[in-house]
């Protein structure tokens, strides 16, 4: 019989052991991930973000499955809206928090949510995760957009399903930026040329960067950009300084820095990370707001390093309708809820199914509006 087991950091498993159970070529659900995070804190009771991670084990000991989980006493850092949820639990009188999250903190990236040897062990553990929020006093459980293997085990342990969109860049091929624009209308071709146009007459250039390198100036430089975008909307940056010298110590090769220079002076940058097939487009700051730097920073250069490395998608974040007229596609993104509530449970269902509904419409009328000469077969 099969047992779960919790662990209050990261840190108490072996990375080896964690990621034997990582097929995916993502990098965010690795143990040198969640460990930079918890290191760094970032991730603590201090921030709301408590670590109690599910690991489950079968008779001789052996770890079969494993899924990264908090106990949250709020919703920030997780792009998947529940606040309405949380405030229909205020006003019957019953606590929305503490919750339990099946999640990657402060990523809104498609991937594994429920690790496994095999679907049999996959679907052990999500229905033992399900059990959790009656056993633990804690209104519900959210596993936050849950990849296709994911998805089964949790449909199977009886998880509300919600429906959400993002945008994505896929390379179909291209032999340049050039040829990408020549699929695209001929009104956003010359949008897209009028920007990188702009960066290039004002002498902005965007490089890109391994942790090797940069000095602690430019460091120091960087992380000052990264919390200028919280700063100006009243917030703490969610990641502190130390949570980047963390993961550049355990997962470097994954790291790249899009520094845009002016006449040889950074004046913003994008955090990113590779998978194996995959560039994924992470936190964006700057200096000031200049006209098209955070296009060319976040978007465009990043569909020329993906073209220039052979790599077939280009997440660039979550949100952003703009990213339509930009060549990116909407795709839909998928999400899974249990309630501890019955009333509340049956409530949400309801919800969930008819925003579905409205998503899908949504989804549908963006590819129609998409910019390409003709709508490409992806991104369902």
């Amino acid at each position: 019989m099969a047992q779960l087991v919790q662990l209050d950091s990261i840190l108490d498993i072996p990375a080896d052991r964690w990621d034997a159970l990582c097929s995916d070529g993502q990098p965010f659900v690795r143990h040198g991930f969640l460990a930079a995070l918890e290191a760094s804190e970032s991730v603590s009771a201090a921030s709301g973000w408590v670590p109690a991670h599910g690991i489950l084990k079968n008779d001789t000991g052996e770890i079969i499955a494993a899924a990264p989980l908090y106990e949250k006493h709020h919703s920030y850092g997780e792009f998947v809206f529940d606040f309405a949820w949380a405030n229909a639990y205020a006003q019957v009188g019953l606590d929305y928090y503490p919750k339990l999250l099946n999640a990657v903190p402060f990523t809104p990236v498609c991937g594994p949510r429920v690790l496994a040897v095999d679907h049999n062990a996959r679907r052990e553990l999500a229905q033992a995760l399900a059990e959790l929020p009656g056993s633990q006093n804690a209104s519900s459980l959210h596993s936050l957009f849950v990849d296709d293997d994911s998805a089964v085990a949790l449909r199977e342990s009886g998880a509300i399903a919600r429906r959400g969109c993002q945008y994505r860049w896929y390379n179909r091929g291209y032999d340049d930026f050039d040829a990408f624009l020549a699929q695209l209308s001929s009104k956003r071709r010359k949008e897209i040329r009028r920007e990188r146009k702009r960066m290039h007459d004002a002498g902005v250039e965007v490089r890109v960067l391994r942790p090797q390198d940069i000095d602690a100036e430019l460091w120091q430089t960087l992380y000052a950009f990264y919390g200028r975008t919280y700063a100006i909307r009243g917030q703490a940056p969610y990641l502190t300084p130390a949570f980047f010298n963390e993961l550049c110590q355990r997962m470097a090769e994954r790291v790249r820095f899009f520094v845009a220079y002016h006449r040889e002076r950074p004046v913003g940058m994008a955090f990113m990370m590779l998978g194996d097939d995959t560039l994924y487009g992470r936190h964006w700051g700057c200096e000031t707001d200049y006209h098209s730097l955070h296009f060319e920073t976040c978007y465009y250069a990043g569909i020329d390093y993906c073209i220039e490395h052979g790599l077939a998608c280009f997440d660039a974040g979550a949100q952003g309708e703009h990213k339509i007229r930009r060549g990116f596609e909407p795709v839909a993104t998928w999400s899974y809820h249990v309630i501890s509530h019955p009333r509340l449970a049956a409530a949400i269902d309801d919800f969930c199914v008819r925003e579905a509904d409205m998503m899908e419409s949504f989804q549908r009328e963006q590819r129609e509006r998409s910019n390409f000469a003709a709508h490409p077969a992806h991104g369902t």
